[in-house]
């Protein structure tokens, strides 16, 4: 079983190929949004099974049905049930009155063991806002410690976006790592010292409003001056999906850069609005766009195009077609409640904690007795 699964190339393929198609003679359908997602749909029986090689996650309507899955799987495949969802991937869940806490706290630990730095003086952030990373300096002594941390902290983004910024930045010099890199990295392990209590808290919620918020960082890169990008996409409180990523080109303008992020977004928001359809719970409200760049929200809706904004006309053409059908709406925020920013650079305590807050990362409630 380890060498079909894991021991031969085309292994993964011809095991998920097995599986999709016995649960799709079952009854279920494959998600066209998500090739890992397959979804059961019958009068009002409804359930999602999601997976990952071997690991599964289900989940039914009603008991019975779940029941009756598992029975179906089990007659095909040796599985074990492991009750309800409480560790997967790295990631446990723990569920609350109001709704439920993912953690990667065993993670964080060993990345700190990995490092010797599990007993270092923690800080309160993660990035010296005075300078910027750049290529120069001295090699390290150990670049492969480096870059097995940075893929590490990597994977702990999963549920901590805080990290998101930070770790995208150390990420863009894996390649040659430097000393100041290095330094860099262990404010940021000082910072989870920390920080290792803090989860990313999923709330129950009546609401089906698509919010995202998007910005960018002007030629940040001191090497490249290439803009960084940032986005965060909540539906109703929740946070759903997040990115922190360098640009692949160079922008000529600040609105150029703003406006690029906002098309990923957009992009990014219709993926979710297509799953959440194939999960029957259809979106009826327009996508709520907010940017802090004035530009991109008069670009965004007026229909003339001029002459220096040719080079970006396919982004703004797609953004204009989500706007004049009604799916988008483009508007301002003000500087002081981008949530973004917190993808794009790096920011005072104070700003930095509220954003972190607003993004329902925070510590898990001390359990009283009754609330389970």
């Amino acid at each position: 079983m380890q060498k079909s699964l894991y021991g031969l190339k085309q292994a993964p393929r011809a095991w998920f190929q097995r599986f999709s198609s016995y649960v799709i003679r079952a009854g279920f359908y494959h998600s066209k949004t998500d090739s890992s997602l397959f979804i059961f749909h019958k009068g009002q029986d409804t359930a999602y099974l999601l997976l990952y090689v071997d690991d599964i996650i289900l989940t039914a309507s009603s008991t019975s049905l779940m029941h009756r899955i598992i029975s179906l799987l089990h007659a095909k495949f040796a599985m074990t049930d492991l009750g309800p969802l409480n560790y997967f991937l790295g990631i446990s869940a723990t569920r609350t009155t109001s709704g439920m806490f993912l953690s990667q706290t065993k993670h964080a630990t060993e990345i700190l063991e990995q490092a010797q730095m599990f007993n270092c003086n923690p800080c309160r952030t993660l990035i010296d806002i005075e300078k910027k990373l750049g290529p120069e300096g001295s090699p390290v002594t150990d670049p492969t410690l480096y870059r097995s941390l940075a893929g590490s902290l990597q994977y702990l983004t999963f549920t901590r976006p805080d990290l998101s910024y930070a770790v995208q930045q150390l990420r863009l010099y894996m390649h040659d790592p430097r000393e100041s890199h290095l330094n860099a990295m262990k404010r940021v392990l000082r910072y989870l010292r920390g920080t290792t209590d803090l989860e990313l808290q999923l709330l129950r919620f009546t609401t089906s409003q698509l919010i995202a918020y998007s910005d960018a960082d002007w030629a940040f890169c001191p090497a490249t001056r290439r803009s960084t990008s940032g986005y965060c996409v909540f539906l109703g409180d929740n946070l759903l999906t997040w990115s922190s990523k360098r640009q692949d080109t160079l922008s000529r303008s600040s609105a150029e850069a703003e406006y690029r992020v906002v098309a990923n977004v957009i992009a990014e928001t219709s993926w979710i609005r297509n799953l959440l359809r194939e999960l029957h719970t259809s979106l009826f409200t327009a996508t709520l766009v907010y940017c802090d760049n004035v530009s991109v929200v008069y670009m965004s809706a007026n229909p003339v195009q001029h002459q220096r904004t040719k080079h970006i006309e396919i982004d703004i053409h797609f953004v204009r077609d989500k706007v004049a059908a009604g799916h988008v709406r483009v508007l301002h925020v003000p500087s002081r409640f981008q949530y973004a920013d917190i993808f794009t650079k790096g920011l005072p305590y104070p700003l930095f904690a509220d954003f972190r807050s607003s993004l329902s990362v925070r510590k898990t409630p001390a359990p009283t007795a009754g609330a389970y």
